[in-house]
């Protein structure tokens, strides 16, 4: 009944702070289109329907002989022939956008990178890529490198700071003294390094970035721990017997988490901005991947085409306002002085 009763209040806090809760609606928007890309910006239609018979080209490839073509790789569904072919004796369902984050517009009529038309609402990029599908693409494996990168090192943060804070003594000075001298090393340099060594890609860049995301947390939850630690209810599991990994994770745990709670979505937007650095800087995702960064970098290399800097920055911006708004607004929700 009192959990149930202190829910209620944190999401009556919540609702309270009006910019939090937009910020939270923007980010659930968004992240739902990002999910379903393939579904709104593809170059391949939803379903098809030839000769009485259905196909999915979203989902398996399907040659052009299936429709009577002459060629044996896989049909080429804006290519007005397959068109044809298919108009014969069937039809098909386009997305709502006909391009996907690498397919190239060579029915433009403006040399790349094109302004906005009707058929690229944001126009297109140096290569003839669709900018407004590179957002949509780029969005989703922003947030969810964002996401991973949270867990992950939220993980190892927990861990360590709960060690050091339950221990105190002579675990938390080597610790301190070790999360000292990491936090030291240069993060982006490390990173440019690694990325010009190791072939960048989703998970190497997860997996770097892990290893250094973990320390601002880490000292949050450390002075938590040792602010829970001398409680009542702490002393009186520790007298009844109880283990200090379960004390930890059973006792001290739970009662920390708002702390931990409220910090993720800035860790989230730390992730989010290295990330678009590193893209910026041409050691991110591999080359031809859908990223914000990537956008912003063409933006700067094409001053003529504003589109291009202009899309990259407000994506950017809306993402991370959104997520430091809601960091505030669960922050509040948490504080019982609200």
């Amino acid at each position: 009944m009192l959990e149930d009763n202190n829910k209620s209040q944190f999401l009556t806090r919540f609702k309270k702070n009006k910019r939090g809760l937009v910020s939270f609606i923007v980010l659930c928007v968004l992240f739902t289109i990002s999910l379903f890309a393939e579904l709104i910006a593809n170059d391949k239609p939803l379903i098809v329907s030839f000769d009485d018979k259905f196909y999915f080209p979203i989902f398996k490839e399907i040659s052009e002989k299936e429709f009577g073509g002459e060629l044996e790789t896989s049909a080429d569904f804006r290519d007005p022939a397959v068109k044809e072919l298919i108009n014969k004796k069937g039809w098909m369902i386009m997305p709502l956008i006909e391009f996907s984050y690498d397919t190239i517009n060579f029915e433009s009529n403006s040399p790349a990178p094109a302004h906005p038309t009707l058929v690229n609402l944001f126009g297109t990029d140096d290569q003839g890529r669709d900018v407004l599908s590179r957002v949509i693409y780029g969005v989703r494996i922003s947030l969810l490198f964002a996401i991973c990168l949270s867990f992950f090192s939220g993980l190892i943060a927990i861990f360590l700071g709960a060690i050091q804070g339950y221990f105190a003594g002579l675990i938390d000075i080597s610790l301190q003294r070790f999360t000292e001298i990491w936090a030291s090393l240069p993060m982006m340099f490390l990173l440019i390094i690694f990325s010009a060594i190791i072939a960048p890609s989703f998970f190497t860049l997860l997996i770097l970035m892990t290893l250094f995301s973990w320390i601002s947390l880490a000292s949050l939850v450390r002075a938590e721990f040792l602010r829970l630690r001398n409680f009542e209810f702490v002393m009186a599991s520790r007298a009844l017997g109880a283990s200090s990994w379960r004390i930890i994770f059973r006792h001290i745990l739970p009662n920390a988490s708002p702390i931990i709670i409220a910090n993720l979505p800035f860790l989230m937007a730390s992730s989010l901005t290295t990330l678009t650095a590193l893209d910026f800087l041409g050691f991110g995702l591999p080359v031809g991947s859908a990223s914000l960064g990537e956008i912003l970098a063409q933006g700067k290399n094409n001053l003529q085409a504003y589109w291009l800097g202009i899309t990259g920055f407000v994506s950017i911006t809306i993402i991370l306002s959104s997520l430091i708004f809601l960091g505030e607004a669960i922050r509040d929700g948490f504080d019982a002085r609200k």
